[in-house]
């Protein structure tokens, strides 16, 4: 690189004259910034917003524990209220009814053709063969007949359509949302009631999981050596035993309930936790800031709670978000198999094992459940990712 002297003939031959000074009468500075900073939380709120799947999935889960909250008030049936004159209705709900969805009607497959020489045509609706009493009993619930052309001990089999509503002698202005089970119960009522139980036993246990996981993986990862080696011996310990085994035995020495599914869900569930946390403490605890903190005394505790927790407290969100659908499912699973809440509670579980039973007569019975189950899942998978990019910090100010 060549430097110009005053003394060098490239300098001497510059006319001075030509040279003007500029903004000799004001001062030069940086641009001040306009408004006001803008701190971490602020920052991963503002990328979170920017998300659209991961907020459209924080209203659905937000819509959903309300009507957990509030569905079962909605009307005036009981979640346990039996009545075996109106069981196995389907759904009707006002105003869809009047577009043909959801409008209490049902297909009745086959069912006998009889012919009445004093009122032509007919079919059988249920297994009395009382001519008269199919036409009293059953006047105007009959919508369309289709026939089949099957013939069984020479009598012409038909499918019926019926408003079954009428059928079991409703009056037309009674609704039942979600339809009735095998006892006459109303099912919206039962399934937000059972939505409500599943969603309680999820969040408090991932909960109680993430604060022993986070204490327990604090402690392992903040002071290594034979007490990270031992606690981690621990949770291997602990992980190898089966969950079926675990909370068969809960269920034997507490028996059924809230608070044994929830301890079941405790014994293995924080393993998942402490170990990430673990792994975030052999990140932080070397930097430069906790070592200055260290070497100006200040304790462990305020070096595990207040120096290096705070930078790991986006992957504790994501892990909660992740863990509350993964309770969900395990409790339903458990339920679908007998070992969740007894009768007379219900949950999502037992919903859907109570319709598989009789899936193919009536499908709404698992269609409900299970569309509100996977909404659910869904719904906290994409706020969970949602959150894990709104709270990375390799994002931030993006």
């Amino acid at each position: 690189m060549k430097i110009f002297t005053p003394d060098a003939p490239e300098y001497q031959s510059v006319d001075t004259s030509k040279l003007v000074l500029v903004q000799m009468d004001e001062t030069i500075s940086d641009t001040k910034f306009e408004g006001k900073p803008i701190g971490f939380f602020k920052d991963a709120a503002i990328r979170f917003c920017r998300n659209k799947g991961s907020l459209i999935a924080f209203f659905v889960i937000l819509v959903m524990i309300i009507l957990a909250i509030f569905g079962p008030n909605f009307n005036d049936y009981g979640y346990n209220e039996q009545n075996g004159d109106i069981k196995d209705l389907p759904p009707k709900v006002p105003g869809l009814c009047k577009i043909g969805i959801m409008d209490g009607t049902r297909w009745m497959e086959g069912r006998q053709l009889y012919y009445d020489p004093n009122t032509g045509a007919g079919i059988y609706l249920d297994e009395t063969k009382s001519l008269d009493r199919v036409s009293e009993k059953y006047a105007g619930c009959i919508l369309k007949v289709e026939e089949t052309g099957e013939v069984i001990a020479g009598k012409e089999m038909c499918r019926v359509k019926i408003d079954y509503y009428k059928y079991v002698g409703l009056d037309d202005d009674t609704y039942f949302w979600f339809g009735t089970d095998y006892l006459g119960r109303d099912l919206w009522t039962r399934l937000w009631r059972g939505a409500r139980i599943s969603l309680i036993i999820a969040f408090v246990s991932t909960f109680a999981n993430v604060a022993i996981g986070l204490v327990y993986g604090a402690i392992a990862g903040y002071y290594g050596g034979w007490v990270d080696m031992v606690l981690m011996r621990i949770t291997e310990i602990i992980a190898a035993i089966p969950q079926i085994v675990i909370v068969t035995l809960f269920m034997l020495y507490f028996g059924a309930g809230l608070t044994s599914i929830i301890f079941a869900l405790l014994i293995q569930n924080w393993i998942g936790t402490a170990r990430m946390i673990r792994t975030q403490f052999y990140r932080y605890k070397g930097y430069e800031y906790v070592l200055a903190a260290r070497t100006l005394g200040v304790k462990d505790f305020a070096l595990i709670f207040k120096h290096i927790l705070p930078n790991s407290i986006g992957p504790i969100i994501t892990r909660a978000m992740i863990a509350i659908p993964s309770a969900i499912f395990t409790e339903s699973f458990l339920a679908y198999l007998g070992l969740g809440v007894q009768a007379p509670d219900t949950s999502m579980g037992i919903l859907l094992s109570d319709g598989q039973k009789s899936l193919m007569q009536y499908p709404y019975k698992v269609w409900c459940p299970a569309i509100v189950i996977s909404l659910l899942m869904i719904a906290f998978n994409m706020l969970a990712n949602g959150l894990r990019d709104a709270f990375d910090p390799t994002q931030r100010g993006v």
